[in-house]
């Protein structure tokens, strides 16, 4: 989808002084790369926590075997070499990251809400900010978007983890597959096999949108206004405002908890008996940001005595046309320094 295999060749001055043990030199050579490690391993890993573990992890790895580094590929293709593995390594030892969808059937709204599971499982979304800055093409960057999606990222969680990197490398990083093969130490064949069982078994959990809707999303004034209506329908607790705005058969997941909504009806009947039951206006404040190439907000509940508003949830929402199509809500506060947002504000009059 992106071709980010430039052959940048590092200059041996550069390399001389690193491997001396200069590691200003080693940042001015591997820092360039950071962002678009951390979007591969978190497409690897599917955590923006572990991500970012394991960059960290790379950059130390590579650091120690910069003597192992013979220039003849790009510098940019060896730490890849090293990250991939590193991932690989990660996923032998960590359970595989989903979101409720993939685990169960959609959940009664009428019955009790089910309990979280607080174990390191679940998809985590990742924040704009660190994506790498947008290159080339229009056709590339849609592709570049449609690649850091949540329906993406989900797909490829159901991958087996060298398929899902035999994958990424080929069909999201444009490698050859001669390159991938020397990367992960397997055969071309073994390399076209495995990617050929990826793309099939992708196809079965990823139904990417209309080309049309994908491309052409709403126009920026017509976005900003559907936001505004969005955010003042679940501040001013106006269901009837929000319900206006999804689309029929929208999904409501909201990990850790395994529970998770699909239709209109269904999740009017869940926020109308819990997120904002009894006087709501003013429970919940919403400020916007952006992840995984989707409008997102972080979520703030006041205190039901005091005026403080408190770090939530990260909530991604998705769009078709002017509906929303999916809300997944992650009750997990501790996202929020990645998102640069404070875990508490101010409360303020909700009109």
């Amino acid at each position: 989808m992106v071709d980010i295999a430039r052959h940048e060749m590092v200059t041996a001055p550069e390399l001389a002084s690193a491997r001396a043990g200069d590691r200003a030199a080693f940042s001015a050579l591997a820092e360039p790369y950071r962002r678009e490690l951390q979007v591969h391993c978190y497409r690897m890993l599917g955590s923006l926590q572990d991500a970012e573990d394991l960059v960290q992890e790379t950059l130390l790895r590579a650091w120690r075997r910069l003597d192992t580094y013979e220039g003849r590929a790009s510098f940019r293709a060896w730490l890849y070499k090293i990250a991939t593995n590193a991932c690989l390594d990660a996923l032998d030892q960590r359970a595989r990251r989903t979101l409720p969808q993939a685990r169960q059937s959609p959940s009664d709204p009428g019955a009790a809400p089910v309990p979280p599971i607080p174990e390191p499982i679940w998809l985590e979304p990742f924040p704009d900010d660190l994506l790498p800055d947008a290159s080339g093409t229009l056709e590339a960057y849609y592709d570049a978007r449609e690649s850091i999606t949540l329906a993406f990222l989900a797909a490829l969680q159901a991958l087996p983890p060298r398929q899902r990197a035999v994958l990424i490398l080929c069909d999201v990083l444009d490698w050859r597959a001669r390159e991938v093969a020397a990367m992960l130490g397997l055969t071309v064949s073994a390399v076209n096999s495995g990617l050929h069982r990826a793309r099939a078994t992708l196809a079965r959990h990823y139904h990417a949108r209309d080309v049309h809707t994908m491309r052409t999303p709403p126009p920026d004034d017509t976005l900003h206004a559907l936001l505004e209506r969005y955010v003042r329908a679940w501040e001013t607790a106006d269901i009837e405002a929000l319900v206006a705005l999804l689309k029929e058969d929208v999904t409501f997941p909201m990990p850790p908890s395994p529970g998770w909504y699909r239709g209109r009806a269904a999740v009017r009947a869940f926020v109308s008996a819990a997120i904002l039951a009894g006087d709501a206006r003013g429970r919940w404040r919403l400020l916007l940001t952006r992840a995984n190439a989707q409008p997102a907000f972080a979520w703030y509940r006041r205190e039901e005595t005091g005026r403080t508003y408190h770090a939530f949830a990260i909530q991604v929402v998705t769009f078709e046309g002017d509906l929303i199509t999916d809300i997944t809500t992650f009750a997990m506060s501790g996202l929020f320094p990645f998102f640069g947002m404070p875990q508490a504000l101010n409360s303020r009059y909700v009109k």
